[in-house]
């Protein structure tokens, strides 16, 4: 599975990529420190784009919202699974992200096994029926 994680914050993509090396799941991590570069790796991959994507919200340049909100404007993107992944718990973020088309929000971990435990939920979620019985009490990852 190709995962894009769009984070500007490099420990924390460090600690992301620790932990889904410890999920043991067959991944690939690609890595993006804000949302104009998130958009313009997707559309130079349209012919292999990443099957999940975790983003931040808090970035410089674009943020997260703005790189939503575009994603889900382009009709070759708009079908991405897109995992918020935030230090935010903040209802009006949850909310505004759960509008605009995000899948699942999850606040992010403090402790590496909590990480582990999200990673290997969400990277194992049949995302063809998640996105089909797609409801607001499913979007926010309890763990």
């Amino acid at each position: 599975m190709k995962i894009l994680l769009v984070d500007d914050d490099e420990d924390d993509r460090e600690f992301f990529a620790d932990a889904l090396v410890g999920v043991d799941l067959n991944t690939q991590l690609q890595q993006l420190d804000n949302g104009k570069s998130c958009l313009d790796y997707l559309l130079q991959q349209i012919e292999n784009l990443p099957n999940l994507i975790f983003l931040d919200l808090n970035m410089p340049i674009m943020n997260g919202f703005e790189c939503l909100a575009e994603i889900r404007k382009n009709p070759l993107l708009k079908e991405l699974p897109i995992a918020i992944y935030s230090t935010s718990s903040s209802d009006k973020d949850i909310e505004q992200t759960f509008l605009n088309g995000a899948n699942i929000y999850i606040k992010k971990p403090s402790s590496f096994e909590d990480l582990k435990k999200s990673l290997k939920q969400v990277i194992k979620m049949n995302w063809a029926y998640h996105m089909d019985d797609f409801k607001k009490e499913n979007f926010l990852l309890r763990i």
